[in-house]
């Protein structure tokens, strides 16, 4: 067993990354059914009760343990830390932000804490203020990104180098091919976002999974929000805003990613993906995916 598996408690190193508004309970027990670890993201969160009822859902759904990822740009994550500690969650990862405030915080609670960097400065400063462990992920994973990114390929033999605590490898992992490759590089396990958007058990609307499994290897591009980039599949509307033809006013809200993630409404947000996107083929379920990567077999559900 890897030294994430034991901290996380889970039979497989495969971390289900945090998917905003298509995170559902059922996606994220799937995905600790099968052996990984789920995790239920609270970026968009608006209520510590929604936290805390997405969380009692999903411990009605599976017995094995999950996480939570915490987003420092959502004003209400160390209320929402506090929420997960109450609930029994024992490992969370926090992403888009310096991780300082919410370490001290969730290690008072006998939480673990999974920090989530895209440079070795970053991951050397989470390790200075106590992070259990780090998720290294490059600039080929969707969602939320910098303006300088780094490869996966690059970024995680160097972060893997430079701190002493478990390193997570992300982005554009999507099969066993690129788990193999992760662990090569260092990492102790792998954190997938994109590819458990195209399963069964994900709430993403159809429109979302298919085109995932139709783009090619160009099917992404980087979105400027201002503060901060996404990686999205190239809808209309986010060549659009690539080409400066569009701003991201009420772009990346609640509202409008429930419309175009759960309603398939493409004019109303980007879809969030990564560049694994242009391998990926089938809609699996979670299970497949999981033991797909770990042994490189294809089983049935």
């Amino acid at each position: 067993m890897s030294r994430i598996s034991e901290m996380l408690g889970s039979r497989y190193p495969v971390i289900q990354g945090a998917m905003g508004v298509i995170c559902n309970p059922e996606l994220v027990a799937a995905v600790s059914e099968a052996g990984g670890f789920g995790l239920l993201a609270t970026a968009f969160a608006e209520d510590p009760e929604m936290v805390r009822d997405e969380v009692r859902r999903t411990k009605e759904l599976t017995d094995n343990p999950f996480g939570a990822n915490l987003f420092v740009m959502n004003p209400l994550a160390a209320k929402f830390a506090e929420v997960l500690a109450e609930e029994g969650i024992r490992a969370v990862t926090v992403s888009a932000g310096s991780p300082k405030e919410l370490i001290p915080l969730l290690h008072d609670k006998c939480v673990k804490v999974i920090v989530v960097v895209s440079a070795v400065n970053a991951a050397r400063g989470a390790e200075a203020a106590g992070a259990d462990a780090i998720v290294a992920e490059g600039a080929e994973s969707g969602g939320v990104q910098g303006f300088q990114g780094i490869s996966t390929m690059v970024l995680v033999p160097s972060v893997v180098d430079a701190v002493n605590v478990p390193v997570i490898a992300a982005g554009g992992i999507g099969d066993s091919r690129g788990y193999r490759a992760a662990m090569a590089l260092g990492a102790q396990g792998v954190q997938v976002g994109t590819r458990f958007i195209a399963t069964k058990e994900c709430i993403a609307n159809g429109i979302y999974k298919n085109t995932i499994v139709e783009v090619g290897e160009f099917g992404t591009g980087l979105v400027n929000m201002g503060r901060f980039q996404i990686r999205a599949l190239r809808t209309p509307l986010a060549e659009k805003m690539i080409k400066g033809e569009k701003g991201p006013d009420n772009i990346f809200t609640p509202a409008a990613l429930k419309e175009a993630w759960i309603k398939g409404d493409l004019e109303a947000g980007v879809l969030a993906a990564g560049q694994i996107s242009g391998s990926v083929h089938d809609i699996l379920s979670v299970r497949e995916v999981i033991e797909e990567m770990v042994d490189g077999e294809k089983r049935s559900p």
